[in-house]
């Protein structure tokens, strides 16, 4: 299992001027959700063991904001030494799909999708989003 601050980086080393507007911080948290989710559902284990809380904008790993804060709502600089070789071929293919599927959507976008996901709709604001809950909500949009 590799950590967030890894996955993230992957995210921020696949960025192109294809991929809609480039990684601000909300924008990566959103990925790292939706790449957590189809783990979840497809691999039936995590990607990494932080957890997401409930956020006003979406859900959020605390430890990622901060992280990248600095950055504001601006694009995120790609970082350099990243090699894909922390994570399986199995999740190098989850984290590429929802990149390919997710990537184009602007932060806003994809802080509107987020929020009409049930594990970010059911917890209470600030309380932690289950993984459990995630696994199960993205099962349900995983085609067989």
């Amino acid at each position: 299992m590799c950590t967030a601050t890894r996955t993230a980086e992957y995210f921020l080393r696949l960025q192109t001027g294809d991929a809609g507007d480039a990684i601000s911080n909300m924008k990566l948290q959103k990925l790292l959700y939706y790449a957590q989710g189809f783990a979840l559902a497809i691999l039936d284990a995590p990607l990494f063991q932080d957890d997401f809380e409930k956020w006003s904008y979406g859900p959020v790993i605390p430890a990622i904001y901060d992280r990248y804060k600095a950055y504001g709502s601006g694009a995120i600089p790609i970082p350099e030494g990243i090699s894909s070789e922390d994570f399986t071929d199995g999740e190098r293919r989850v984290l590429d799909e929802v990149y390919f599927a997710f990537g184009k959507y602007s932060a806003w976008a994809l802080s509107d999708l987020s929020h009409q996901t049930p594990p970010w709709r059911d917890a209470e604001l600030g309380q932690v989003i289950t993984k459990d809950s995630m696994r199960r909500y993205f099962s349900t949009q995983v085609v067989a």
